[in-house]
């Protein structure tokens, strides 16, 4: 098991992904390196007002300490106290256009180091889509994607890792997901390195495939204020789950993360509301009912 390929695929991965992304908006993305104290570092590409882009980050990190956090060893408790390295890609895209979908998309891979140089190894990511006004033709491309990236790997992982999905991007304190999911998973190791390394790249070699077209099929279509005001409203669901239930940010927070690389997925612009409802029969009910619920698209 080699880390270093790992990061090789990651450090390019980021590169084409934030490529692909200048040539839809027209705009460059900025490009941040940073170190770490504690071991290692990153950087953080990050696109403020853009011409499609309200706000997009895509953010490589390769950090290790001495001390597993405790988000990290939750499932494994044997894990505690080993030294670590963790590398990773993780996008979030915020359009301006309220008819583009969010989407997020994370690929890693953590490390564990005992005294006797005993290795623990697990691969962890995916990538799911956070529509506003939904589209029955995005939905199923998303997700037609998704499995396409899995399917050389056998047919059991797409229902397993959509169904991971939708699980986990879940926000119990409202009762509702977030989005309309694709897939997640986490804690592969099985059945070697190289298999697990493999599907790792396939989930990020097909990300671009998945939301590009989505993108540039909505992102110049006309809107109000109206569709705006809700796109705000919904990106306060988004906060609240990075906040409160992501795995990924409280393990920054944990492990004394960068703060700015941790927080570059808050969109730029948000707003609550107090016990609001949409009027029936409104395109923005029929989010909540046609979307936002447990649905095999494919």
């Amino acid at each position: 098991m080699d880390s270093a390929a790992v990061k090789k695929y990651l450090f390019e991965l980021q590169d084409m992904i934030v490529t692909r992304l200048e040539e839809v908006d027209g705009k460059k993305f900025r490009r941040d390196s940073w170190d770490r104290p504690e071991g290692g570092g990153g950087r953080s590409c990050i696109l403020e007002d853009g011409n499609v882009l309200e706000r997009g980050g895509v953010a490589f990190s390769h950090v290790t300490g001495d001390r597993m956090p405790p988000s990290a060893t939750a499932h494994r408790p044997e894990l505690a106290g080993r030294k670590w390295e963790a590398l990773g890609v993780s996008l979030v895209l915020h359009p301006r256009n309220p008819y583009a979908p969010t989407v997020h998309m994370n690929v890693r891979m953590f490390m564990a180091k005992n005294d006797q140089g005993e290795i623990a190894f697990w691969f962890g990511g995916g990538m799911d889509l956070t529509p506003y006004y939904g589209f029955e033709e995005d939905a199923v491309h998303f997700h037609q994607t998704c499995r396409n990236a899995l399917a050389p790997f056998g047919d059991s992982f797409f229902p397993k890792y959509k169904k991971w999905c939708d699980e986990y991007f879940f926000l119990k304190h409202r009762n509702e997901p977030r989005g309309i999911g694709g897939i997640f998973f986490d804690d592969l190791n099985q059945p070697d390195f190289p298999t697990a390394f493999a599907l790792q790249q396939s989930v990020g070699n097909h990300f671009l495939s998945a939301y590009v077209p989505i993108l540039e099929r909505r992102k110049d279509t006309s809107y109000g204020e109206r569709e705006r005001d809700f796109q705000l409203y919904r990106r306060g669901r988004y906060v609240e789950f990075n906040l409160v239930i992501d795995r990924g940010t409280i393990f920054g927070l944990q492990s004394n993360g960068r703060i700015e690389s941790i927080l570059l997925s808050m969109p730029p612009l948000v707003k609550w509301r107090y016990d609001w409802h949409p009027e029936k029969g409104s395109p923005e009910a029929e989010l909540y009912e046609k979307f936002l619920v447990p649905r095999d698209w494919i």
